[in-house]
């Protein structure tokens, strides 16, 4: 099957977070009839389970906003990118192979909880390349987070008499300026008030600091709880530091590129990826796949075919690296 029959039947399996069962099942049929042994793991799918070297990604994407479509150079649609493009490029990989050198796992629950690296991570050990979209740069630099929900409170009253309540989301408003002050960050949501004619007196707020490898998110945290929680109740949803990768993993990831003639490039890793559920149990990891990762998650989310070709190339070469002495 070419890139693009493979990555639209990938795609056409909706498999948000926590209905990852259809696409594991294809993943799993299709990785048996190419002669691998297959193993479950707590939702994830495992190849190679005692390997030390690891090739990793996830199945599930955020709710369908897009179907599928390709216009010669682009795919496009809901999870094309993240992270069905770097499905496609393993399987595509795997089927070239004749002895694995390295384990694979596709993961469940990364764009909710992580909480399926979080078992894998336990379960194993070694160096991993997780695939996310980097446009196929080496993301040596991981960022942290700092992710809380604030529950601002004021005071309700009768919508033409202002000076009677707290408008909670005037509160919230005055509360994010300051919070800029402390450090840069993105309202993923904000929700209060009502249709009924009535001053709001809840607004909730959802916050997502992105620190830059060596902040210290602790150190954040209790300045973001002290300024926040005079407004209403602040609940920490997560926290992680961020990170360098200069390990195994990106020295083979780099061999690899140079053999098959792609250049190497370097950037960074803003969003949370199931590398950091890795890093906190001592993996050496890096983040790298097809892909540019703005568009995720969006109406047009897409992933040029040649990357995802490149890519699959780059896995072959991986293997070929690691049965070699050097590594």
């Amino acid at each position: 099957m070419d890139a693009v029959s493979l990555l639209e039947k990938l795609v056409s399996i909706e498999s948000p977070s926590g209905k990852e069962d259809e696409i594991a099942e294809f993943i799993s049929s299709y990785l048996k009839k190419i002669g691998l042994r297959v193993s479950k793991e707590n939702n994830n799918i495992v190849l190679n389970a005692d390997a030390d070297f690891w090739i990793i990604t996830h199945m599930d994407t955020v709710p369908m906003k897009a179907k599928f479509r390709y216009d010669g150079m682009f795919a496009y649609g809901t999870g094309v990118c993240d992270a069905k493009g770097s499905i496609t490029a393993v399987l595509l990989a795997l089927e070239k192979l004749k002895e694995m050198e390295f384990g694979v796992a596709f993961l469940s629950d990364e764009e909710e909880t992580g909480s399926s690296s979080a078992y894998f991570a336990k379960e194993h050990r070694g160096s991993a390349i997780v695939m996310e979209p980097t446009s196929l740069k080496i993301a040596t630099r991981h960022y942290g987070t700092l992710e809380v929900n604030v529950k601002v409170k004021g005071k309700p009253a009768h919508g033409a008499m202002p000076e009677c309540g707290e408008n909670a989301i005037e509160k919230a408003i005055e509360m994010l300026e300051k919070l800029k002050e402390l450090h840069n960050f993105t309202i993923l949501r904000i929700n209060g008030g009502s249709d009924e004619y009535v001053i709001p007196d809840i607004c909730d707020v959802r916050i997502d600091f992105l620190l830059k490898p060596g902040e210290n998110p602790h150190n954040l945290k209790k300045k973001v709880i002290d300024l926040a929680s005079v407004y209403g109740d602040v609940d920490v949803i997560e926290e992680a530091e961020g990170f360098i990768s200069e390990g195994k993993a990106k020295s083979v990831l780099e061999y690899a590129m140079k053999t098959v003639g792609i250049d190497v490039d370097y950037a960074e890793m803003p969003a949370w990826t199931d590398a950091v559920n890795l890093r906190k149990e001592g993996w050496d990891v890096v983040v790298w796949g097809p892909g540019e990762l703005a568009h995720c998650h969006t109406r047009i989310e897409r992933v040029p075919i040649y990357e995802i070709e490149c890519a699959s190339r780059v896995i072959i070469a991986i293997n070929d690296v690691l049965s070699s002495l050097n590594f």
